[in-house]
């Protein structure tokens, strides 16, 4: 699956048709060719021009930065996605395998809105979990507690924000009793979600 977002200045030019229909163009050069990432994008031929140079010609006809800020390509044996109705953020989400339409969207949805940085704990860069540890630690510190306890409380810290901060173990906005994960297998004990991206003008 693959996903796309072009960027503009105003609601104006975003609801326009000619608008739309470049970004449909972008779209369809991009699973014409199979565009692995957005360097790939831009080098790809849209008709007689490349996306780059088409990119570059809306912002002469609108008047507006117009930018392609957001590619992703995702492969999965069953994928979805979810963009929330201002057009300014969404998700795609890959599964192991086909699952029923209701949860796919659901958790496009759930991570659509709580932004999750990664699926699970296993796919958070080290490099993160390193820092958040290291801030847990200074806090610690900061508060007082004994150098004996320091670790302990950061490795605390770093545990609720990995619950907080991967898709399969945020608590179900749904269903708040329990995680994504948790309903994931109440609907199909065999699914897992494995690949999953997220894009927000807002950020």
């Amino acid at each position: 699956a693959y996903m796309v977002c072009l960027a503009c200045e105003t609601d104006f030019v975003a609801k326009n048709e000619e608008f739309g229909k470049t970004v449909a163009q972008i779209l369809d050069a991009a699973v014409a060719a199979d565009a692995a990432d957005m360097e790939a994008l831009l080098a790809t031929k849209a008709g007689d021009r490349t996306v780059g140079e088409l990119v570059t010609e809306k912002s002469g006809q609108t008047g507006e930065k117009v930018e392609l800020p957001f590619y992703s390509r995702v492969e999965a044996p069953y994928v979805t996605a979810y963009v929330h109705t201002n057009k300014k953020l969404g998700a795609m989400i890959g599964f192991n395998k086909e699952v029923p339409e209701e949860l796919a969207k659901d958790v496009a949805m759930q991570a659509t809105a709580m932004n999750p940085v990664a699926i699970d704990e296993s796919s958070i860069p080290a490099e993160v979990l390193a820092t958040e540890h290291k801030i847990g630690r200074e806090q610690a510190a900061q508060d007082g507690k004994p150098e004996n306890m320091l670790d302990k409380i950061a490795e605390g810290k770093v545990k609720k924000f990995i619950k907080e901060n991967t898709l399969i173990n945020q608590d179900f906005v749904k269903d708040p009793k329990e995680t994504v994960g948790q309903h994931i297998k109440s609907v199909d004990k065999d699914a897992e979600v494995t690949a999953y991206v997220r894009f927000s003008l807002n950020d």
